[in-house]
């Protein structure tokens, strides 16, 4: 059985819950607490160097980190990741996208604002992410105003990358009234059999 070492209040994490939730995968989850630096201790960092969350323990001796190489092995073979060379890709760009061009401005203003209470010294740093969060979300929105889901008809691991840090992005100052097809798009994907809420509790 997997076991997930994560927290489901970061949008990385629940991205993982999602999917093994649409797939109906078994599984263990273990919360790890962030803010009380338990990804540094001996014992995690034995497990991934890199010291973050999620982690993904395929068996005793097997870890992968980072979020989106995770969906992309459990979503191996499933009707969530494409067989085609080209729409693989494109899961891939979205991917890609989600970690440099959205997840550097939406999720890191929605850490400072929920998980630090907008701390004066961050301010600055909190207002500088809202351009580019906003020029994230534009981009999103002109594909969906095109297609359902961000490569076409059917949800793939790119809706559920992009999910993760989108519906919460009002908590980082990102009101999302402004971009329709984008709030039709989260209503679609909260439609989806399986689907969970973000939460802090799990199995």
């Amino acid at each position: 059985m997997y076991r997930v070492y994560g927290d489901l209040l970061s949008g990385n994490c629940y991205k993982i819950k999602l999917l093994l939730e649409f797939l109906a995968v078994e599984h263990e989850w273990q919360h790890v607490d962030i803010l009380a630096k338990e990804t540094h201790s001996e014992e995690f960092l034995a497990k991934n160097a890199n010291g973050k969350i999620p982690l993904l323990q395929i068996n005793e001796q097997e870890f992968l980190a980072e979020s989106n190489a995770i969906l992309n092995y459990l979503a191996d073979g499933t009707d969530w990741l494409p067989g085609s060379r080209l729409a693989r890709a494109r899961v891939l760009q979205w991917q890609f996208f989600e970690q440099y061009s959205h997840e550097p401005y939406i999720a890191v203003a929605r850490y400072i604002n929920k998980y630090l209470g907008l701390p004066p010294d961050r301010l600055n740093e909190y207002q500088s992410k809202q351009a580019g969060g906003h020029k994230a979300l534009q981009v999103m929105e002109k594909q969906l105003q095109e297609t359902d889901f961000l490569i076409g008809s059917q949800p793939t691991i790119a809706d559920i990358s992009l999910y993760g840090y989108t519906h919460v992005a009002h908590e980082g100052g990102f009101e999302l009234a402004e971009y329709p097809a984008v709030h039709n798009w989260l209503a679609q994907f909260a439609e989806i059999p399986g689907y969970i809420p973000m939460t802090a509790e799990s199995n």
